[in-house]
This record gives C-alpha cells, structure tokens and sequence, in this order.
C-alpha cells in the first residue's frame, strides 16, 4: 500500500480535497497529506479568516501575501488551506483559530492535538 492511499480524514474515510485554487498541501497535491519530510506537519485543512491571516502574520508566517516566485498567489479570507497542526493548536489557544473542514483535515493531526490536550471535538466546536 503507498503512503498516499493510507491518509485518512477523521472520518476514517479517503482524505478529501482541501483547495485546489490556490493549491495546497505540503505535496502542492490540494490534499493535507504528510510525509517525513514534513517537519512542519501540514494536516489541518482550514477556512482561513481574516482574522488568523492577521494573527499568522504577526507571528512571522505571512500567508496573505503573493509570493509568485513560490507560484503562491497568497490567501484571503475565505480560503481552505492546510495548516501546520502547531500553528492551528498556537492559534485556538489565543482565540483566532480559523474553523476546520474535517473530511479534509489527516487523521495523523490527532496523536498531536491530544498531546496538547484537545480532540476532534475541538475542531468541530471550533467551526
């Protein structure tokens, strides 16, 4: 079995697309999939908010602007993008994390909620 076909969402159903427009994922595939190299454990598919696009600038990771040397157009309000789960984690706790679309948000994300003391009834509340 490859690495792809064994990444599943919450449901324990096939990992679904989070954005295709703009493209994301850590394999640039649209999915939140993960692998070794991904130091950054991009797993949670999110809604971004103005709000958290405002916060994530402030601690150093600015999505909102266009990088077209990396083929990013940078993201608005609106936009479904994976996070990296510390990120999501760092912003629920200051009250600016954006809602969650769990069938596209990997399964491999719960191990490191737990370990901060949350659940998938964290992301759902968070929606």
């Amino acid at each position: 079995m490859n690495n792809r076909s064994e990444q599943l969402n919450f449901f324990n159903e096939r990992l679904e697309v989070c954005s295709e427009s703009p493209m994301t994922g850590y394999n640039r595939n649209g999915k939140c999939e993960t692998n070794a190299i991904d130091l950054g454990s991009h797993l949670i598919c999110a809604t971004v908010t103005k709000r958290f696009l405002e916060y994530t600038k402030s601690m150093g990771n600015d999505l909102s602007t266009p990088r077209p040397n990396f083929r990013f157009p940078g993201l608005k309000d609106g936009d479904n993008w994976c996070l990296c789960v510390s990120r999501w984690v760092q912003a629920q706790k200051a009250g600016v994390a954006p809602p969650v679309v769990l069938r596209a948000t990997n399964k491999k994300a719960l191990p490191y909620l737990q370990n901060q003391g949350l659940g998938i009834e964290d992301l759902e509340n968070n929606n």
